[in-house]
Formats: structure tokens, sequence, C-alpha cells
């Protein structure tokens, strides 16, 4: 009915009678049934738009009811959402900052309170003295562990140096007949020091790799906690300053909220520095275990497979490192010289 309708009043032609007056009895009629169709007419959301003017074809008419309300709703709620959460995660970061900020003023000025001798710090005489043990405990066992290193290198070289050698030996050995029985006393004596020379760097490879573990592990993160502990020690100085300071002036009632205030920050703080204090104690007490153990055997492998090389004893050597489960090669790889046998 409303295409009807619609095809009727673009095809239609207007006349105009003497008087001026425009409307006709089809005019009339077209009012009547256009209050019609919006008094019955179908609902918003069931009409079509025509896209190709009245009377397009079918392929243009878009149902208005494939567009929903609750996305509009969507759209325009969306911002609205978005930015809230923007703003609180922008008072959020705020108030981090802001916290931040005060929390390294304070330590700021309680460091340098302390540095020029006007504040006072919180002392654990027994602690701080294991610590400044510690510390020079762990520059002597980098010491050991740098010249350590240092040994393996030259010997390593100095093995690589008999090998060649003996190598040389068993060449010329095979070359000239007339030296034949020295050449070859030389490359056997090179080859078993070359064997027994890699046993000892064996040995000493393991030496190195416990020490490192000992120095750059095991020290190193007690010293990390160390530091925690330090630096709870030099926020729970600067805050109990700050309370003293605040208890010291007067009484009035904004005197006595931010006293309040400064008393939860005081004692959260203290909970935080004594946690740490004991931490540091603990892990003191077993790096001191641990270090006594690792080193009585990492030391008595060192003695006894020095002690075994230089001395020519093989069988010790090797005996040295299965002790220490210390890999070595297979039983029966290398064929044993005419001087281990003898």
């Amino acid at each position: 009915m409303t295409d009807s309708i619609l095809s009727k009043a673009a095809t239609m032609e207007i006349p105009i009678n003497s008087n001026g007056d425009t409307r006709t009895a089809e005019d009339d009629s077209l009012e009547q049934d256009l209050q019609q169709v919006m008094v019955s007419g179908p609902n918003l959301n069931e009409t079509s738009i025509v896209s190709g003017g009245y009377g397009g074809a079918a392929e243009g008419i878009i149902p208005t009811s494939s567009i929903k309300a609750p996305s509009m709703h969507h759209s325009n709620s969306n911002p609205m959402m978005s930015e809230e959460a923007t703003r609180g995660v922008a008072v959020e970061k705020f108030d981090s900052v802001k916290k931040w900020s005060i929390n390294t003023y304070k330590c700021t000025k309680q460091m340098f309170s302390e540095r020029f001798g006007r504040g006072t710090r919180t002392v654990d005489m027994e602690l701080e003295a294991q610590i400044d043990v510690l510390r020079e405990t762990k520059l002597k066992y980098e010491c050991i562990l740098r010249l350590a290193r240092d040994l393996t290198n030259h010997f390593y070289n100095m093995v690589q140096t008999q090998q060649a050698l003996g190598d040389t030996f068993a060449d010329l050995s095979q070359k000239s007949p007339e030296l034949q029985d020295e050449f070859g006393y030389n490359a056997e004596t090179q080859r078993l020091l070359c064997k027994n020379g890699e046993t000892l760097l064996g040995a000493i490879n393991f030496f190195v790799s416990s020490i490192n573990t000992l120095v750059n592990k095991t020290m190193e993160d007690t010293l990390m906690t160390i530091k925690m502990y330090e630096n709870a020690r030099l926020e729970f100085d600067a805050y109990r300053t700050d309370l003293e300071e605040l208890s010291a002036g007067p009484r009035d009632a904004a005197a006595m909220i931010r006293i309040e205030m400064a008393q939860q920050q005081y004692q959260i703080q203290k909970d935080k520095y004594e946690r740490l204090r004991s931490d540091v104690t603990i892990k003191l007490k077993f790096l001191d275990e641990n270090k006594v153990k690792v080193m009585h055997k990492q030391l008595l492998l060192f003695h006894n497979a020095i002690s075994a090389y230089f001395a020519g004893n093989q069988q010790q050597l090797e005996q040295t490192l299965r002790q220490f489960n210390v890999k070595l090669k297979p039983p029966g790889s290398d064929k044993p010289s005419w001087l281990e046998e003898q």
C-alpha cells in the first residue's frame, strides 16, 4: 500500500487553478491515505530504506531491523567506560609516583644527614661485622678464582706444547734410524706427561667451576639480600627521623593526623627492616656452612691432584679424580706406554 502511494505521489502532476488553490480531490485522498499509513503502518524497525529512489530495485533495500539498537548504546557507552578506566590508571600511576617521590626525598635527606654527621643511623654491630667479613672473603676468593684460571690457561698451553713435542719426536724416530731409540723414549715420555696433564686439567677445571659457583652465585645471592637490607635500614631511619621531628613539633589537630600517618609508615618500615635483617642473618649462617663444606672438598682435591701429578703417580692422580667424582676417560681408551708398564 505504501509503495502505491509513494509511486502515485512521485508521478502526479499538480494543477494550479485560477484562485491559486492547489488542493484537489486527489490531494484529499492522498492526505487520508498518508494519515492511515502513519496510524496503521509498520514500525520503524520493520520498514525498508530504498537506495535507488522511489520504486528502486529490491537489491537496494536495506532492512532497518538489521541495525540493532544495543550496538548504538555500546558505541555511546564504550568511550565513557574507556575514559573512566584511563582516568583510574592515571590516578593510580600518579599516586605511585607521588609515594616514590616522597620516599626518595626522605631517603636522600637521611643519606646526606648521615654522610655529613648530622643524622643518626641504626647499627647492628654483630651483623655489620659479619657483612664486612663476607665482603673481604669474597674479594680473596675472587683472587683465588682469577689465579686458578690463569693456571688453567698456562697449563693447557704447556700440555698442548708437550703433545706437539711428542709428535715431533715420534716422527723423527721413524726418520732417523741412528737415533730411533732416543727419539722414541722422549716421544713416549711427552705423551705420558700430556696424558697426565689432561687428567690434572680435569681436576683444575672442576676446582675453578666450584669456586666460581661459590663466589658468583652463592655469595652474590647473599650480597643481594644484604643490599636490600641496607636499603630497608636507610628507609627505616628516614621514617624514624621524620616521626621524631613531627613528635617534637606542635600537637594541634593537623599535626596529630600527620604524626599518626608517620607512625603507620614507621611501623611498616620497621617490620620490613627486621624481616630483612633476619633473612641476612640466616643466609650468612648457611653461607658460612656451605663455604666450609665446599672449600674443604675442593682444596683437598686440588692438593691431591697437584701432588700426584708432579710426583709422577698416575694411578694416584686418577684415583683422586674418581674420589671427587670428576669424569675421566674410559679405561683402556689409550694403550699404556712402556714407561707406565715399568
